[in-house]
């Protein structure tokens, strides 16, 4: 997807070259409140590692950024009261149940996909399933290996509440379950302590995400009805305040351009979770090994001071032109 994009907007972009740049800077029409944009960030590997591209980007282009960390609920809200601007983990259709009142009542503005092919479901460790867990259906007749226990993040997260109203509902049998709400990196050391000895453990699952390979695992099947058809198979959206792309045009042409990919987001999580890195390290070097990536993300985007955008962020990320 990124590569025929950035065809595609190559091309465009030639078209208007030879047509004449005569447009007014983007920025001349932001108002002195865009020069800081505000991140909401919810504490998932995968948003901190796309939020700190973003946010080396949009430095380099002149901006200040202010990154908060806080629950989804919260996010939500504080987008609806004017306390952030962008929020860049919108996953759609499990977190339908936060963000789309949001959306519907224009308080919130989602915008186009940032991440596709992702997926977020019920999980358990390799031997779990080869031991015949491999649907959801499965794990009442062995809640005694279970502990009648579902592991997951931190609370008011979509994924807890699907896993709690399944627990309401009494689907599958689970009525009678608890959820364990921790945190991504909580429920990771729990598994982490769990599978050296093949102790069962059901948790929230989800990719990209270096669990993938850092863990044998399985995703369950049978739980369309509360994460979706395709093992809750996902897309990620870039979500902002009511009226911020018109408020702010020259950034909303950057946050409408931003594609990620699966194979960049379990690369940047690797390095921040397993390897130490600093966020912001992190995505710096990605971008200075991959800097085509800029060519979709910078197309008709310019500078807080109205210059073309891509020869100034190359610049400022060190990156050859």
């Amino acid at each position: 997807m990124l590569t025929r994009n950035l065809n595609r907007r190559l091309t465009l972009g030639l078209g208007v070259a030879a047509i004449g740049v005569s447009a007014s800077p983007l920025q001349a029409a932001e108002p002195e409140s865009c020069e800081t944009v505000r991140f909401a960030e919810v504490g998932w590997t995968d948003i901190t590692a796309t939020t700190a591209l973003t946010t080396e980007v949009l430095e380099a282009m002149g901006y200040q950024t202010r990154i908060d960390t806080v629950s989804v609920p919260i996010a939500y809200q504080g987008m609806k009261n004017d306390d952030f601007d962008v929020f860049l983990g919108n996953w759609m259709p499990s977190m339908a149940s936060i963000s789309d009142p949001y959306v519907e009542d224009g308080d919130v503005e989602r915008l186009g996909a940032n991440l596709e092919g992702a997926k977020y479901t019920l999980a358990v460790p390799q031997y779990v399933h080869d031991a015949g867990v491999t649907s959801v259906a499965d794990l009442a007749e062995h809640a005694e290996q279970f502990d009648s226990r579902i592991h997951g993040i931190e609370a008011g997260n979509d994924g807890n509440q699907l896993i709690q109203q399944m627990i309401d509902d009494d689907a599958f049998g689970l009525g009678d379950w608890q959820l364990i709400d921790s945190s991504e990196a909580g429920m990771l050391a729990e598994l982490s302590a769990r599978a050296p000895e093949e102790e069962w453990m059901v948790f929230l699952g989800w990719e990209p995400h270096p669990m993938n390979t850092n863990f044998d695992m399985a995703y369950l099947e049978g739980a369309d009805d509360y994460f979706g058809p395709d093992l809750g198979g996902a897309t990620v959206y870039t979500n902002t305040r009511g009226g911020y792309v018109e408020e702010c045009a020259n950034v909303g042409a950057l946050l409408e351009n931003l594609e990620f990919t699966l194979e960049m987001e379990n690369q940047l999580m690797g390095e921040i979770m397993d390897d130490g890195e600093d966020p912001r390290d992190a995505a710096r070097a990605y971008l200075q090994a991959n800097p085509e990536v800029l060519e979709v993300w910078l197309e008709g985007v310019e500078t807080r001071e109205g210059e073309p955008a891509l020869p100034a962020v190359k610049r400022a990320l060190d990156i050859e032109a």
